[in-house]
């Protein structure tokens, strides 16, 4: 994509997009009058109007996905609280062709996301986008949270459970007699002496043992399945999936700045680029998403690693604003 030699300043990308959202609402013949002078006033105001454009042109499907990725989630948030689940929830879908638009530029340019914001709420700790971290609870025992990643943890009543409520983690668990439990997406894994990692993914969780024994269950009233070092299982809707053997120190190495697949759908690569990336990548084409990667990149330049994989799979890569990703 050709970029313009005109700087444009966040304050006049703003206006653009506010204009944008006028001039799409019936505006009257003093609006009209009042974008002309401000659209002529200075080269950079035509500039990020032709950028706003680009940007509405092309989230007008992608800010529709991903609202309803937020009333999804959203759905199941209220599911828990028990309230009015429905007519709340999915009124995050509608009129999307001018709110969904909005929702996206709303999260890329004011870094709110609700999903985010809610996951955040609950949580006692907290990675940000492009950061990896390691923590020490209480107990002695060692998470790492991959970006982007939060969990929650209580201690009591001679359990200790730990809450992936976004993200990845990988647990060190320190043995003291008492269980450590990882709660996710409705299932856990129980920890017999261990190190390993709990991963929530679009349709459930998944879980990969480095060393030690981990149980895991998909629900409270599934069967128990015992996993072993580099041994992986995913799970969702309280239903396993068979036991799979993984190379774990491959699988694991984004603790040391490296995102490695095997046969990996693109889609799933993509799920992991977001986390190190300060804005929003949507990916389009459903038989792109399909698409299978193998290699291994550096974590902390996911422009670079979407630079590669065009090289290789041919597709359309849009970026605008410096904040936005289009895929198609």
């Amino acid at each position: 994509m050709n970029r313009s030699t005109i700087e444009v300043t966040p304050e006049q990308e703003r206006t653009a997009l506010a204009w944008l959202s006028v001039l799409h609402d019936q505006p009257d013949s003093g609006d009209q009058a009042t974008f002309s002078r401000w659209l002529h006033a200075d080269p950079a105001h035509a500039e990020a109007y032709a950028q706003a454009q680009v940007v509405w042109e092309l989230s007008e499907v992608a800010a529709s996905q991903l609202a309803e990725e937020e009333a999804l989630a959203m759905q199941r948030y209220l599911l828990a609280m028990n309230v009015s689940k429905r007519s709340r929830a999915w009124q995050w879908s509608s009129g999307l062709a001018v709110a969904a638009c909005l929702l996206l530029m709303v999260g890329v340019f004011a870094g709110w996301q609700p999903v985010r914001w809610m996951d955040d709420l609950g949580a006692d700790y907290v990675s940000a986008p492009g950061q990896v971290r390691t923590l020490t609870l209480a107990d002695q025992s060692q998470v790492t949270l991959d970006a982007d990643s939060a969990i929650a943890v209580n201690f009591s009543a001679g359990e200790r459970h730990v809450q992936l409520r976004r993200g990845v983690a990988f647990f060190h668990v320190t043995h003291t007699g008492e269980p450590f439990i990882v709660d996710a997406d409705k299932g856990e894994a129980r920890v017999l002496g261990t190190a390993f990692e709990v991963r929530l993914r679009p349709e459930g969780a998944q879980v990969t043992v480095l060393s030690g024994r981990v149980a895991v269950k998909a629900s409270p009233d599934a069967p128990q399945q015992i996993l072993g070092a580099d041994q992986q299982v995913a799970y969702g809707a309280g239903v396993s999936g068979a036991v799979q053997g993984v190379d774990s120190n491959a699988r694991l190495g984004w603790r040391s700045g490296w995102l490695t697949y095997s046969k990996t759908p693109l889609a799933d690569v993509v799920a992991d680029l977001r986390r190190y990336f300060p804005g929003q990548i949507v990916l389009l084409n459903s038989e792109l998403a399909n698409r299978r990667i193998s290699g291994s990149f550096p974590s902390h330049d996911p422009r670079a690693v979407l630079n590669s994989l065009q090289g290789v799979l041919g597709f359309e890569q849009h970026t605008v604003f410096g904040r936005v990703i289009v895929l198609r």
